[in-house]
């Protein structure tokens, strides 16, 4: 889940690598480091975010660098712990992205053959290992060929999804690639390394996608790529690269988070903007498929169920959702030409992609729903498609999700014939919320509320059939960005445990639509509220069981893709309210690139 970045060029590595990182600080934000080549290697590691730092001033100019942002996994956040780690002899520096699962054996091996360990992360077992490979072996060939021979060995060694990036003090970086992503940019400026192409996209015409069990060496410009297996050289593809709107900038917004909520009309614009017939062999799939999944985790998890929920009601097919690390039972229940959904942001989840790469090998037809050029899911889907959202730099994920299951609703509208009463429902929809967005009075009730919520430890939400998924994304992003215990509760199981738990002026949100569930929620509402609960309603309509209102406009069939806005927001101004880093939760990161 970290993000590693290198440059070799003719400008300042060190801004360039600083610009890098602020972009991919997304995937980590616990510690960071740079490292540059000039007269030996320099490097500057500190923990925190690198956020709004400008400049570097301990590190000198030069051509060549690596960087690191860090989401921790084995050992404390310290600067000590902070990637890139030196080699003994400060002959070269590594950062890693993933997980070493066997480090504890080759630690122990290490150990034993007289090496030194200075901080708890896997990763420094990564670098002794090359050391002792350069050591061992009489056979690797001499200089820059003997260290990339030495990488090479020692990444066969490595269990787990990893990539790591190596910077020598004679200015050559090696790159190798295993389940973390890796990808390369090539501009007139020079070549760029990182953990995604939104990073250098603003300089960058051209990539290239890194494949599991491939090893980068760069050397003057000039790149070249080796099957890690056999050591050959293999042939390189440059594609273009295809991300729309890459400024990074909040545009006014106090926060990314704001800003991207108010995006939301817009991506569901671009859904909108592609030619239904680009679905037509999706569908076909579909409706030929014995069984149907949809896959995610996280807030993707929530949309993959909201999509599975949309097919079942208007597509009439028989699809199940699965959460990524929670779908092995299910591995052998699938046969050839089923059909897997997979929306994500990155396209790099560790737990989905796993279980889609199995799937892959059965024959198992995958389509996917990204948002990130180049990821590996998009690159071994059968039916790919992308987001179109933007960056969305705030880890708490908000336009994405929008986006996601305002996509899934359209091809159920599609595999049912009414594709074109989709695309109507969705343009209704994207104008009312892009209005409810702008009206100032509906913020003001929101920050009002949440002023409100923040006192209470324990906050409850209720919905039934179209709302049930959004009020649990409700509670993802209320714990997301107030820490605070948030809890969904299917309406209907209320009475069977939950409601133990209600007593006098417990907060309860409850999303009512006017669909043929209405009154079973309004039943729960009145369970709750008979225990002393203080209910507010996100609801179209008013009722006397609410003690607060949240109004959002009639939007039918796509009520429920209104309704999360303002569970969005609220989880927003109880941020704000708090005072907590509101684009950066503390403990998470946005990519989890590691099981």
């Amino acid at each position: 889940m970290c993000g590693i970045f290198g440059y070799i060029g003719s400008k300042n590595a060190s801004e360039v690598i600083l610009e890098g990182l602020k972009r991919l600080e997304y995937r980590g934000y616990d510690s960071w480091g740079i490292a540059v080549a000039s007269g030996g290697i320099k490097v500057n590691k500190n923990i925190g975010a690198i956020g709004d730092l400008d400049y570097l001033p301990d590190l000198p100019r030069s051509s060549i660098g690596i960087g690191h942002t860090r989401w921790a996994t084995h050992g404390g956040v310290t600067a000590q712990n902070a990637h890139p780690h030196y080699s003994t002899d400060k002959s070269f520096i590594l950062a890693q992205n993933g997980i070493v699962e066997n480090y504890v054996q080759l630690k122990k091996e290490l150990l034993e053959k007289g090496y030194n360990f200075e901080t708890e992360t896997d990763t420094e077992v990564i670098v002794r290992l090359i050391e002792e490979k350069l050591k061992a072996s009489r056979n690797l060939p001499a200089g820059r060929q003997g260290l990339k021979e030495a990488v090479r060995k020692s990444f066969l060694k490595l269990k787990g999804r990893n990539t790591i990036i190596i910077l020598t003090k004679d200015g050559q970086i090696i790159a190798a690639r295993n389940g973390s992503p890796l990808v390369i940019g090539k501009s007139p400026d020079g070549v760029y390394l990182s953990s995604d192409t939104l990073s250098f996209a603003p300089y960058a015409k051209k990539m290239i996608v890194v494949e599991n069990g491939q090893l980068v060496d760069c050397k003057d410009l000039k790149v070249s790529v080796f099957d890690i297996k056999t050591g050959k050289e293999v042939d390189i593809k440059e594609e273009k690269i295809d991300i729309e709107n890459n400024l990074i900038d909040k545009e006014g917004y106090p926060h990314f988070m704001l800003k991207e909520i108010h995006e939301s009309p817009y991506v569901i614009n671009q859904i909108l903007n592609q030619d239904q017939n680009t679905y037509r062999d999706l569908v076909y799939a579909i409706k030929k498929a014995k069984n149907v999944y949809t896959i995610g985790s996280g807030t993707a998890g929530v949309a993959a169920a909201q999509i599975a929920f949309y097919l079942r009601s208007f597509a009439k097919i028989k699809a199940s959702a699965l959460i990524g690390a929670d779908s092995f039972e299910y591995l052998d229940l699938f046969e050839k030409d089923d059909v897997i959904i997979a929306p994500s942001q990155s396209g790099e989840t560790a737990d989905v992609l796993e279980v889609l790469e199995l799937l892959k090998e059965k024959g198992v037809k995958i389509a996917s729903y990204v948002n990130m050029s180049g990821s590996t899911m998009s690159r071994i889907s059968d039916f790919k498609f992308m987001a179109h959202a933007g960056p969305e730099i705030c880890v708490v994920s908000t336009k994405v999700f929008t986006s996601q299951i305002a996509w899934g609703y359209l091809i159920s509208k599609i595999i049912s014939g009414k594709g074109e009463q989709g695309s109507k429902n969705l343009e209704n929809l994207s104008s009312q919320m892009d209005k409810y967005l702008n009206t100032g009075s509906n913020h003001e009730t929101i920050k009002k509320l949440a002023k409100e919520l923040v006192k209470y430890a324990h906050i409850f939400l209720l919905g039934k059939a179209q709302n049930f998924n959004i009020i649990k994304e409700g509670m993802v992003k209320i714990i997301e960005g107030s820490y605070k215990h948030a809890h969904a509760i299917p309406s209907g199981d209320l009475k069977h445990y939950a409601i133990t738990l209600m007593e006098k002026g417990i907060p309860v949100i409850v999303c009512v639509s006017e669909d043929e569930v209405k009154w079973d929620v309004l039943n729960a509402v009145n369970e709750v509220r008979s225990r002393g609960a203080k209910v507010t309603g996100i609801s179209s309509k008013n009722n006397d069981k609410f003690d607060n209102y949240l109004e959002v406009p009639e939007c039918g069939e796509t009520q429920a893709i209104m309704n999360i806005i303002p569970l969005q927001l609220l989880a927003y101004y109880m941020a704000v309210e708090l005072e907590h880093n509101v684009d950066k939760p503390r403990n998470i990161a946005k990519s989890v690139t590691v099981k």
